[in-house]
């Protein structure tokens, strides 16, 4: 939270450039221009018009006054929005040695959890079964372990690991493309706020700016820079999670991917990671945890001792080989239909399976 009380006048100038959604150069570029004079008004004398275009120019000179920024700040703490720049204590540390760090970071949560070791899930917004399975096993199994989650909000697989982190008492955050009083998208305003109370909200735009075409791609620089390692879980080759996997090389992460059917274009982009050299293919979560020197804080619960009958345990036992349909399991479990949905009706009541879109069943 931003406390008035103390700030001075450059620190409180800083703050004020932070409402324009500035590029970080430009910023930089207003910055080096004060010369050291970090006031208002040295900064109302500055020819803004040759660094911005005149209408933002015009819009940050006829604002330029302590008394503006104040209320400016006000706002943001009546919304219990936190602001930090790359000169603060509070900044990610992760962010500090990228050529693109962002000037400029606004936040809601527990800001700390972005210096933690962290795996970034990201992927297609229309998984598959297969997608959605293996997304969720890798989400809970790392959150299980103690790396933070991070992700995008965006539908499909971002929300998917978010979500598990959760469900786990894991930590995420969500980085997102718009301001944090224009989550997008809106369907995800609940699992927003409950990331802002156990995780971290965070980004680089103020509070009320919308999402664009480019601020997603710019949104995955800062899903990569905050990562220790990203992992691909279902993409195609054309997705928009190709600017996560290629700001991960240029920054030196770690890159895993999980293989998937070659005649799926869903599983196009990590199979081409594989293949490539790109990155490392996972089977499960001890794959990243070795990688990245991961030891488990939370131990692991004992296995509990499943009480099933005959049919219930056929059926676990085809379910332990990956997700089924219901016809695969009616012929592979020679039961009838009936007993079949009695069956699994029963273990979805007990939490032990899980029914997927599409009628098809993992183990949960």
């Amino acid at each position: 939270m931003l406390y008035l009380k103390g700030m001075n006048e450059k620190q409180l100038l800083i703050y004020f450039l932070s409402q324009f959604d500035l590029a970080p150069n430009k910023v930089e570029e207003i910055l080096h221009c004060l010369d050291g004079r970090f006031t208002f008004s040295a900064l109302g004398k500055l020819k803004l018009d040759k660094i911005l275009t005149p209408a933002m120019a015009n819009k940050i000179l006829s604002l330029a006054e302590e008394r503006y920024a104040k209320v400016y700040l006000e706002n943001l703490q009546a919304l219990e929005i936190n602001l930090t720049c790359k000169y603060d204590e509070s900044f990610p540390k992760k962010l500090l040695g990228l050529e693109d760090c962002p000037f400029f970071l606004f936040y809601k949560g527990d800001i700390s959890i972005a210096n933690q070791k962290s795996v970034a899930i990201v992927g297609t917004r229309l998984p598959s079964n297969y997608g959605r399975m293996v997304t969720e096993k890798f989400s809970k199994e790392l959150a299980r372990a103690g790396a933070v989650i991070i992700s995008g909000l965006a539908y499909g697989i971002d929300s998917i690991a978010h979500r598990q982190a959760l469900k786990e008492n894991g930590k995420t955050i969500a980085v997102l493309g718009s301001g944090l009083n224009n989550i997008y998208p809106s369907d995800h305003a609940d699992l927003a706020r409950e990331i802002a109370r156990k995780g971290l909200l965070i980004t680089e735009y103020s509070p009320s700016a919308k999402a664009t075409r480019y601020s997603f791609p710019a949104r995955n620089r800062i899903i990569a820079g905050l990562s220790d390692g990203v992992l691909i879980t279902e993409a195609g080759i054309k997705s928009g999670t190709l600017y996560t996997r290629d700001y991960a090389l240029d920054y030196g992460k770690e890159m895993f991917a999980v293989p998937g059917n070659i005649d799926s274009d869903k599983s196009s982009l990590p199979n081409e990671i594989i293949c490539t050299g790109q990155g490392m293919g996972v089977r499960d979560a001890k794959d990243i945890l070795n990688a990245l020197h991961i030891e488990q804080s939370v131990s692991k619960e004992p296995k509990k001792v499943l009480q099933l009958s005959i049919e219930e345990q056929a059926i676990y036992s085809q379910l332990e080989n990956g997700a089924k349909s219901l016809e695969e399991l009616e012929k592979n479990c020679n039961l009838s239909i009936n007993d079949l949905n009695s069956c699994l009706t029963m273990l979805e009541i007990r939490g032990i399976i899980s029914r997927m879109p599409g009628g098809v069943f993992c183990l949960s």
